[in-house]
C-alpha cells in the first residue's frame, strides 16, 4: 500500500511570501494541526474538510489551532451537515477545553453539536482507523502551549516524525533516530536569540548526525522561491546537505517500495 504526505502549508506564523502556515496531510484523511490558514490550504488542493477523520494537535499557539473554529463550521454548515462522517482530535491533556473556548469565542452557540460529535482522544499513543500507529512526545518550546510532537508508523512499514514546533532536544533526536522521515520546523533566522526553535545550522548539525534520514523542512521563516513580493524576513535559502528538502507549500512526498520520495 502506497502513502502520500502533502504539504498544505510550509510558512511560520509570520506567513512569508508564497506560503500558507505550516500544514500537513496524509494519505489525504489525516492533518497535523489547524493553521489560520487551513481551510484555504484545503480547497486549493481540491480536498474537503468532511473527508478528514483524525486532527493531530502539536500544541496550542494561534497558528497552529486558529484554523480549528473554520474546519468545524465548514463541516456543520456545508460538507457534513448530518455530522455523520466521523472525526477524532487528539491532542494533549486540557487541550480539549481551551479549543471548546476558542470554537465559543469565535461562533457562539454554532458548534456545539458538532463538538458534542467529536472524539477527543487526550492518549499519548494510540492507532488510526487505518492503521497508522502514532506516539506522542514532548518538545522543547514554550510549556504554557503544552509542545509536542508526533511518530507515525504505518502497518506496511512506513513511518515518519513531525517535530510540532521545536528546538533542538533529545526527545526529538530519538524519535529521529527510529524514523525514515522527518518533517521538522525551521522557524527562524541565525540572528533571533530562541532555544525553542531550529536555525539553519540546527538542521545542519541534526540532518548530518542522522546522515540516514530525509529530512523536510516546513514553518520556514524565508519567502517562497517563486514569490514575486518584497520580502519579509528573508529569500536566501541556507545551503543543507543533500538529505534535506526545504518544502515549498504543495509538495507531495510519497512512500512506496519501502521509500519515501518527493513526487514531482
Amino acid at each position: 500500500m502506497a502513502h502520500e504526505i502533502l504539504m498544505l502549508g510550509t510558512g511560520n506564523a509570520f506567513l512569508p511570501n508564497g506560503r500558507h502556515h505550516s500544514f500537513a496531510i496524509f494519505d489525504n484523511r489525516h492533518i497535523v494541526d489547524a493553521p489560520p490558514t487551513a481551510l484555504i490550504s484545503l480547497r486549493e488542493q481540491g480536498l474537503k474538510v468532511c473527508d478528514i477523520e483524525t486532527i493531530f494537535i502539536t500544541h496550542l499557539h494561534g497558528d497552529h489551532i486558529f484554523g480549528l473554529p473554520f474546519l468545524l463550521l465548514e463541516r456543520t454548515y456545508i460538507s457534513d451537515r448530518e455530522l455523520v462522517k466521523p472525526l477524532t482530535i487528539i491532542a494533549a491533556p486540557g487541550a480539549r477545553q481551551r479549543i471548546e473556548q476558542l470554537c465559543e469565542i469565535a461562533y457562539p452557540g454554532s458548534m456545539k453539536n458538532i463538538l458534542k460529535k467529536v472524539r477527543w482522544n487526550e492518549e499519548a499513543v494510540g492507532k488510526t482507523t487505518d492503521g497508522w500507529s502514532w506516539q506522542r512526545f514532548g518538545v522543547n518550546h514554550e510549556e504554557s502551549v503544552d509542545p509536542y510532537g508526533y511518530s507515525f508508523s504505518s502497518e506496511n512499514g512506513a513511518k515518519f516524525v513531525h517535530s510540532g514546533d521545536s528546538g533542538p532536544c533529545e526527545n526529538l533526536s530519538s524519535a529521529i533516530s527510529d524514523t525514515d522521515l522527518v518533517i521538522i520546523e525551521m522557524s527562524i533566522p541565525e540572528w533571533v536569540p530562541s532555544e525553542h526553535h531550529h536555525k539553519p545550522s540546527d538542521i545542519d548539525l541534526l540532518s548530518k548526525s542522522h546522515s540516514d534520514k530525509q529530512f523536510i523542512i516546513t514553518h520556514t521563516y524565508i519567502d517562497d522561491k517563486n514569490s514575486k513580493f518584497p520580502t519579509i524576513t528573508e529569500s536566501k535559502f541556507p545551503s543543507h546537505p543533500n538529505n534535506v528538502h526545504h518544502a515549498s507549500d504543495g509538495d507531495k512526498f510519497g512512500w512506496e517500495n519501502g521509500m519515501w520520495k518527493i513526487q514531482e
